[in-house]
């Protein structure tokens, strides 16, 4: 049994069709990358997961338990955390705050979620900036309080959307160990993002979507492979080394 399995899940808009009968597993402490073109339905994925979208069919279980359909907060309690391809910090509150914000997801004392905040920060290198306003950060550091916060939900399986996004390289490159440091500490990672170097390098196995529909599955190596993928996403110029 995995950490997490799909089944069949489908979702359609009045009549338009974003996912369409998508079946996977996720294993405990994988790192696992979801790609494709935009609009393929790789963030409505994560909305049904994560219970901001209800599934027009199919579903979902988390550590055995079906999750489909419920509230996004008894998800979160029951263990996934995500970010946000747009980055969604109370920007009139500080970055401490915002990070106990999500620590509160596990405990009634605000001295303890403080507490579990500043640990956070830390480790998201983030310390010196406790008493700054969200409103006040650079994107990079959007980025990090955003993986900071839902890390203080204290996830088992943490959704990242496009996390990596925006990054300059030495920042996608400290961006990466961050990320793999999280997943060694027993956090499964489930990672959309267009920088295909970043997602072929860091994830074990990639999932491809096209249109709704999963067009491959498999290691990096094996998806840069498919004739599939190439024509449809990555292009007879991309190659992985």
């Amino acid at each position: 049994m995995g950490l997490l399995e799909v089944q069949s899940l489908t979702k359609y808009f009045k009549g338009l069709r974003a996912v369409h009968n998508l079946s996977f597993a996720l294993e405990e402490k994988e790192i696992f990358g979801l790609i494709g073109p935009n609009g393929s339905g790789k963030t409505t994925v994560f909305n049904m997961i994560s219970g901001l979208y209800i599934p027009s069919g199919g579903s979902v279980s988390f550590r055995g338990e079906n999750i489909t359909g419920l509230e996004p907060n008894r998800i979160c309690y029951l263990g996934i955390g995500r970010t946000f391809q747009v980055t969604k910090p109370f920007l009139k509150l500080t970055v401490l705050e915002n990070v106990m914000i999500g620590a509160l997801n596990r405990t009634n004392s605000v001295r303890e979620a403080q507490g579990r905040a500043r640990e956070i920060l830390a480790q998201m290198d983030l310390g010196d900036k406790a008493d700054a306003r969200g409103k006040d950060l650079t994107v990079p550091e959007r980025k990090r309080l955003e993986l900071a916060r839902a890390l203080a939900t204290e996830p088992r399986l943490l959704l990242l959307d496009e996390v990596m996004a925006g990054l300059n390289p030495a920042e996608l490159n400290e961006m990466i160990g961050v990320l793999k440091g999280i997943q060694e500490k027993g956090v499964t990672l489930f990672i959309v993002e267009h920088i295909m170097h970043a997602i072929m390098t860091i994830s074990q196995r990639v999932l491809v979507l096209h249109h709704g529909e999963m067009i491959a599955i498999g290691t990096p190596q094996e998806v840069v492979g498919n004739a599939k993928v190439v024509e449809a996403y990555l292009g007879e110029e991309y190659s992985f080394a």
